[in-house]
């Protein structure tokens, strides 16, 4: 009998059929599942582990490695086709965030139609609702139709709901990306309180900077097996040798962030104003610097450092590439500080995040890929607009008739 917030798995495993093509009318299916054999899809297969009450583990692997499947057995949302899977005590789960909300209602409404169906009692969301919808940041908005809702808004307060179950266990599936930075932190603070409390957490994401501050153990899944059972750190790095391959991985729209084989990693990254202090705010025109401390696992020849910046749309503003050769990397180097200096900053007004890149110099081998280094605003200096800030002068030219008239 498994205690509350303990977790166990035994050689669980889960077949799904998959038939040729969909069925969009009944006599299709009948016709299809007549002439056609569906195939056996394991996506889950002989998975084992134990957790102990209170314990905060990672899924990491690739798209289609068996994270989500898996979290959805120990949820119970599924059954295992082989193998056992238990949970102890009541679960919360972050999964499917707004599932259950009816456009028509009110989002006061919503608060306690979700809740319901959480299993949440009528009289302890009335209890709640200040401090629900103070959370969500929706103290405006929270008596209009929630059809009438940003995606933002919509996902902001299925999370603020869910958070507020009284659970054992916390079951999150890239729930971080919801809403903007600030409500992000807001998640965060609100998933270390039920952490900091004893309550056991699964965590499934592709931000392994997230994985490693929440979790301390990681499960790394490959078609749908353990591949690796550990320290979350340990984990973390497999998974970026399965990825290293990749210069465009798929798990980018999952919210992927970093990736490579890690013989040398971008340690650090800041940006520093005209007096060498930490900024993430300029001015158009100001001198900014980009420093960042590179570390290798082992002397190598020197790498090739690539950075990007782009716009919050995604449009690529600057860009290029330097070989550390140049920066004094040698033969002996396992660290290097290097800055990128601007003497007058050529963007006028936006937020922009910077990516970097580090690989062997012949290009065929990416060793550390950050999608996420850092991002920043530039406010506009004078009446500059748009993305990039344009030096020039402006001046008057006397044309032919005006200046015979200036004579006369």
């Amino acid at each position: 009998m498994t205690q509350p917030g303990e977790i166990v798995a035994e050689r669980a495993s889960r077949r799904f059929k998959v038939y040729p093509r969909e069925s969009r009318r009944l006599k299709d299916a009948i016709v299809a599942r007549r002439g056609s054999r569906p195939s056996d899809v394991l996506a889950v297969r002989d998975v084992s582990f134990h957790i102990e009450p209170g314990g905060a583990v990672g899924l990491v692997g690739r798209n289609g490695s068996g994270k989500t499947t898996l979290l959805r057995l120990i949820s119970g949302i599924i059954k295992p086709s082989s193998g056992r899977v238990e949970i102890g005590g009541r679960v919360g789960s972050l999964l499917e965030l707004g599932a259950g909300f009816h456009p028509d209602l009110t989002g006061r409404e919503n608060v306690f139609l979700n809740g319901s169906i959480y299993g949440l009692k009528r009289a302890y969301l009335r209890e709640q609702l200040d401090e629900i919808v103070a959370f969500a940041g929706l103290e405006h908005a929270i008596d209009r139709p929630v059809r009438t809702y940003s995606s933002g808004m919509y996902m902001r307060l299925g999370f603020a709901i869910a958070a507020h179950i009284d659970a054992d266990v916390l079951l999150l599936d890239e729930v971080f990306a919801v809403g903007d930075e600030q409500f992000q932190r807001k998640c965060f603070g609100k998933i270390f309180e039920f952490k900091q409390r004893g309550g056991t957490i699964v965590f499934v994401s592709h931000d392994a900077s997230a994985v490693e501050r929440l979790c301390d153990r990681a499960i790394l899944l490959r078609d749908g097996a353990v591949e690796f059972d550990g320290p979350t750190h340990d984990a973390i790095v497999r998974y970026r040798q399965l990825l290293a391959g990749d210069r465009d991985p798929a798990e980018r729209g999952a919210g992927l962030k970093e990736w490579g084989s890690g013989e040398v990693r971008i340690e650090s990254v800041e940006l520093l104003g005209p007096e060498g202090e930490t900024r993430t705010q300029f001015l158009a025109g100001e001198a900014m610097t980009l420093r960042l401390r590179l570390v290798a696992v082992r002397p190598l020849a020197a790498p090739r450092l690539s950075f990007e910046i782009r716009d919050s749309s995604g449009l690529l503003v600057a860009g290029g590439a330097h070989s550390t050769a140049g920066l004094g990397w040698d033969a002996e180097t396992t660290a290097l500080v290097a800055r990128f200096d601007v003497d007058s900053l050529p963007l006028a007004d936006g937020r922009f995040q910077v990516r970097l890149g580090l690989g062997d110099d012949t290009g065929s081998e990416l060793y550390h890929w950050l999608d996420d280094a850092l991002t920043f605003v530039v406010y506009p200096g004078g009446d500059a607009v748009g993305v990039v800030r344009l030096d020039g002068r402006w001046s008057g030219e006397e044309i032919g008739a005006q200046a015979e008239r200036v004579r006369t």
